[in-house]
């Protein structure tokens, strides 16, 4: 099948996750995978205490990635910039930095509230998408995929916090 014209970034979560289930090779045949360094690095931490299903094949991983890129100190001092109050693990930063540097034909991908947090401060919850709908848009069917990579929980996440900010940029009453 080939791939989808935009990149799809991924976080360690949506790695870790499509590889739990079995789904890694439908998801990157289906859409050109980009990831950051930190995220790869990530993949391999606590490798020997992981489940089988769990270890991600260093080799594989690096050859089904359309692209593994760095961030720099100054794409992360520019993020924290703009989001200072928002933590994020290290691979999330780094995803973030990056993804900031792209032209317009992306989507990210990751469930960390935190980093869907910063997507909704940027303005760019349009870009932010679930693992559950980018295998519905390579016909992959997920079996036993955990709530926070489902659209459902994806779509309610981002509208709590859509309000949440709209709530912050008033202030108080």
């Amino acid at each position: 099948m080939p791939r989808l014209a935009r990149a799809v970034l991924v976080d360690t979560n949506v790695i870790l996750e499509a590889w739990r289930i079995g789904g890694w090779k439908a998801l990157a045949s289906g859409h050109a995978l980009h990831t950051v360094e930190t995220v790869v690095i990530e993949t391999q931490t606590g490798y020997q205490r992981r489940h089988e299903a769990q270890r991600i094949d260093l080799a594989e991983l690096k050859r089904s990635l359309a692209g593994v890129h760095g961030a720099t100190e100054r794409q992360r001092a520019e993020l924290a910039v703009r989001v200072p109050d928002i933590l994020l693990d290290p691979g999330e930063r780094d995803l973030w930095a990056h993804a900031l540097t792209l032209p317009d034909t992306w989507v990210l991908c990751g469930p960390d509230k935190a980093s869907l947090r910063v997507g909704v401060r940027l303005g760019l919850r349009e870009r932010l998408v679930s693992l559950e709908a980018l295998w519905r848009e390579v016909g992959y069917a997920a079996k036993g995929l955990r709530e926070n990579f489902t659209a459902n929980w994806h779509q309610r996440t981002l509208s709590a916090m859509v309000v949440a900010e709209r709530g912050a940029e008033r202030g108080p009453a």
